[in-house]
């Protein structure tokens, strides 16, 4: 019966996080700038990895949009390291792959220089180039026309030109209509395109038809790119015969590329780029963890007299160390929810400044609460121990 009545009264854990706020309460500033220390480095966390996954949902939309079957075909360098040449019927024998959906080709128009007018010294060339082009170019390549029109089999054959995005900059025009001379001769601009991202190389160049650029521009025929676009799942069976169907006679003088395999470069950049600035954000919360430590700690100092009060009215030394663990976890979930919620805000504010699909992943909010708990539980364990091995004569006899 004595025992029954001595018996310390059970704490539920709702009581025990009470009794955790109740440090929290009386210190406002302290904990608020604890948990700031733990806000930084989770926001920084949860929006690195959420402008990070933004950004590759972004490009991910990109290679769906544009096609991740789009392979190229170039002149490769010969035995002597002299540049070498594609066949003139390296296009049909391209065509003959049975996977290939559709191919289309330019070819580069030696030593014929773009300029804006005659007046302009030919030393001057703006780093543009004239390029000779199929009819059905564009839609291979997924171009865009900004303003005109794109070339046809009409205008092909006569002296008309598309100028790239650059080219168009460059040369100070915004509007077709135009005349630019192009290797000596005259060529009226009827169309300007939007930036090529399967082929920038054609960004900086003044595009003509296959027939006027042989007519006119002395092209000897020989393309330089050949694009085509194959199904998804014979991509890689394409490419490993592109070279030796381009050119039967020296496989070895094609250079074939994947324009995806760019992006896919650009997307591993993105991705170390992302673990450099996770670890940035680990140690930020790194420091927020030794900041809840350190206030834990002047706490259990601070309230030596409390905790002998408490024990000397029958606390046990377990309930001492769950209050003060508490009141630890709760300042470190403090900083944890306000700083996913600060991380989540940013990534969401950024992507949407840049139109990218926001996408913020769900383990990066849990397993940044979760991290914040564990450093908070770590953190505040060495204080809740030690405030439980003061003995009430001890705690209460400190001034």
């Amino acid at each position: 019966m004595m025992a029954d009545v001595l018996a310390p009264a059970r704490m539920w854990p709702r009581d025990v996080l009470k009794v955790g706020a109740v440090g929290l309460r009386t210190r406002p500033m302290r904990a608020f700038l604890s948990a700031l220390g733990i806000a930084i480095g989770i926001a920084a966390m949860v929006a690195v990895v959420g402008i990070s996954s933004s950004s590759r949902a972004e490009l991910d939309n990109t290679l769906d949009a544009l096609g991740t079957n789009l392979l190229t075909v170039g002149p490769g360098t010969t035995m002597m390291g002299e540049q070498a040449q594609l066949p003139l019927a390296s296009e049909a024998m391209t065509e003959r792959i049975s996977p290939v959906e559709s191919l289309s080709a330019v070819g580069r128009v030696e030593d014929a220089k773009v300029y804006r007018t005659d007046k302009i010294p030919e030393s001057q060339t703006n780093g543009l180039s004239a390029y000779a082009a199929r009819s059905d170019l564009l839609p291979t390549i997924a171009g865009r026309v900004r303003s005109g029109t794109w070339l046809n089999d009409a205008t092909g054959s006569y002296r008309a030109t598309v100028l790239g995005a650059v080219a168009a900059e460059r040369l100070g025009i915004t509007q077709p209509d135009t005349q630019v001379l192009i290797g000596g001769e005259w060529f009226t601009v009827i169309g300007i395109l939007e930036p090529a991202e399967l082929a920038p190389e054609l960004d900086a160049a003044a595009l003509v038809g296959w027939p006027a650029a042989e007519a006119a521009l002395s092209f000897d025929g020989h393309p330089t790119t050949i694009y085509t676009r194959s199904q998804e799942t014979q991509v890689e069976a394409v490419r490993a015969v592109l070279g030796a169907t381009a050119n039967p006679e020296a496989p070895n003088e094609v250079e074939v590329s994947r324009p995806s395999d760019a992006l896919a470069a650009k997307q591993a950049a993105t991705e170390a780029f992302t673990g450099l600035l996770l670890g940035v954000g680990a140690v930020a919360l790194l420091v927020g963890g030794v900041g809840v430590a350190n206030t834990m700690v002047i706490s259990v100092l601070e309230r030596r007299a409390e905790i002998g009060l408490r024990r000397s009215l029958g606390a046990t030394r377990g309930r001492i160390r769950s209050q003060f663990l508490a009141e630890s976890l709760l300042l470190s979930a403090l900083g944890g929810v306000g700083g996913a919620a600060l991380g989540a805000a940013v990534s969401v504010g950024y992507a949407f400044s840049r139109d990218w699909p926001a996408v913020i992943p769900p383990w990066s909010l849990g397993g940044g609460i979760a991290a914040t708990l564990l450093i908070g539980a770590l953190a505040g364990l060495y204080p809740a121990i030690r405030a439980s091995r003061l003995s009430p004569t001890e705690a209460l006899a400190t001034p």
